[in-house]
């Protein structure tokens, strides 16, 4: 029997292959076993659809169509049940949804050379805070969508689990870990028992101790860096003439998340717009703002963010370019800029590790290892909240982006 195990990311995804119980990734664009979590529908050529770093290639290079990003975002939101318009068509975003799902089962086939139809499939722990049925609602849609592009043998793992399954490969004796994947759109967290002795267990129940999850991830931190570095310069913050009313804020904010940066692209918008640049006490930051929604910049924007995110991961202080939306506009936040920013949901992810330990019956010093795994594992603040829970425990890490694709491709390889 042949199977796959499928991370779905927020940000980026991959899919992997279990066959004679022997785990393989698969390259999903060209070599690379990575692909952002995107698609473009190219409106120049009949319909094209592109996919990963060529979507984003394809919208960057300004072709007429339409980017869609953080597709999984909208399984844990109220936008699982909208629809957006492509080409002059209303389409479920859960389409949209499918379309990149069957994408990567398309992939996977090719490389096994043969129809899949098992599949070990990647979840958070949450897709939404405080809401059960929501989150049963959200693996119900996922589940779908996988039954819709071919699966029909699908097993539902968590996330943090998966790459527990990963990590302990590395491991030499047994240890209580406390496994942190913090990814584009979710945290998720497992305290589990590893070691030699439990790998190849098809059943891991008894070793998992205690899982959590809060709908926090790196996506949020790019709109908190946003709002924060960005969006001023766009007039957020800013008054009217009129009686010195506040800029509203709602565009700014739809702008400035990834999911719903598309709905901010309306006529009525640009109309208003227009009206507020004659209103505005700064009207040079609100032409700003026109230009951003007039000319499609907003995942432009995203992208700048999210680059100086990653910068300001590794420095102190970074520069972001702006020139795209006017010449030789800059931005320059520090660390300490976007270590504010996201402040709060840095504390939750703290209170929630903590509480993982807690739920598990186990104290801080009771955790030997920390493995922070997701893309945002890298961000200095997150690394330093989630040692607080677990102070003494050793920090580890590794394939940030592909621990739980391989770990989810493991376990089909035990269940075969």
């Amino acid at each position: 029997m042949i199977a796959c195990g499928l991370d779905f990311g927020t940000s980026n995804s991959a899919i992997g292959v279990a066959h004679d119980k022997a785990a393989t990734l698969v390259p999903v664009e060209a070599d690379s076993t990575l692909m952002p979590s995107a698609v473009f529908f190219d409106y120049e050529s009949r319909g094209r659809v592109l996919f990963g770093d060529a979507a984003i290639t394809a919208y960057v290079e300004q072709t007429e169509g339409r980017l869609m990003r953080a597709l999984k975002s909208i399984l844990g939101s109220p936008l699982i049940e909208e629809e957006t318009v492509l080409a002059g068509r209303k389409v479920p975003l859960t389409k949209v949804v499918e379309t990149f799902v069957g994408h990567l089962k398309q992939k996977a086939e090719a490389f096994a050379g043969q129809e899949i139809t098992a599949v070990v499939h990647g979840r958070p722990v949450r897709f939404v805070d405080d809401d059960d049925r929501a989150d049963a609602r959200a693996q119900e849609v996922l589940e779908s969508v996988a039954r819709r592009v071919g699966f029909r043998d699908i097993t539902f793992v968590y996330e943090p689990i998966a790459a527990a399954h990963h990590y302990e490969r590395t491991v030499q004796a047994e240890e209580l870990a406390l496994i942190a994947d913090i990814g584009g759109g979710t945290s998720d967290f497992s305290v589990i028992r590893v070691g030699p002795q439990h790998r190849g267990r098809a059943d891991r129940g008894r070793d998992v101790l205690a899982t959590a999850g809060l709908r926090v991830g790196g996506t949020d931190f790019d709109t908190a860096l946003n709002l924060a570095a960005v969006m001023p310069l766009l007039g957020l913050g800013t008054q009217l003439v009129k009686k010195g009313l506040p800029m509203p804020n709602a565009l700014y904010h739809e702008l400035a998340a990834w999911p719903t940066i598309n709905f901010a692209y309306t006529y009525r918008n640009e109309r208003e717009l227009g009206e507020l640049v004659a209103l505005a006490c700064e009207p040079e930051k609100v032409e700003r703002l026109l230009t951003v929604v007039r000319e499609r910049l907003g995942h432009r924007l995203a992208f700048a963010v999210e680059d100086a995110k990653i910068a300001l991961s590794a420095e102190a202080c970074t520069v972001m370019p702006l020139a795209f939306i006017e010449a030789g506009l800059t931005v320059s936040p520090t660390r300490a800029d976007f270590d504010r920013a996201i402040a709060a949901r840095i504390e939750r992810l703290y209170e929630t590790a903590r509480d993982c330990i807690a739920a598990a019956g186990l104290g801080p010093a009771d955790i030997d290892t920390i493995f922070l795994t997701g893309g945002s594992s890298r961000v200095p603040a997150v690394r330093a909240a989630i040692g607080r829970a677990a102070p003494s425990a050793r920090l580890a890490g590794g394939s940030d982006l592909l621990s739980v694709a391989s770990g989810l491709t493991e376990m089909a390889a035990t269940r075969q």
